[in-house]
């Protein structure tokens, strides 16, 4: 890890937010979180600067299969959105999803939320 702790990284991450929508004009940004404080500053910022939620540079990205509450709302607000999936040998790509699991703390509070907005999903297509 090169930040001492999830607060300093969090510090950092969103800094370079607030950096790349100042020069939104020279730099591409593909916001890569599942934290969801992170995504809704970088709505803000946006917002805030009136850059267009389909500005050609800016993308939102989460793990195929995770925050797809955070991607879908995303995707309905207009913003550019994907889902990237690891694609390698088994044996290369096991430890990176089980390593972002260890990581992303952030998500870890964010779980039991989730899973209720899926129960509730379930429920409106009386599945």
């Amino acid at each position: 890890p090169i930040q001492p702790d999830k607060e300093s990284s969090d510090k950092d991450y969103n800094e370079s937010l607030r950096y790349c929508v100042d020069h939104i004009e020279e730099i591409a940004i593909v916001c890569g979180t599942h934290n969801e404080d992170s995504s809704r500053l970088l709505t803000y910022l946006l917002d805030e600067k009136k850059v267009a939620h389909n500005h050609p540079h800016v993308y939102f990205a989460q793990l195929l299969g995770m925050s797809d509450n955070l991607s879908f709302n995303l995707a309905d607000a207009n913003y550019n959105v994907a889902k990237y999936v690891p694609y390698g040998p088994i044996k290369a790509v096991m430890p990176y999803l089980f390593r972002r699991a260890q990581e992303n703390t952030s998500v870890a509070g964010q779980t039991g939320r989730e899973l209720g907005l899926i129960e509730r999903e379930l429920k409106r297509r009386k599945l």
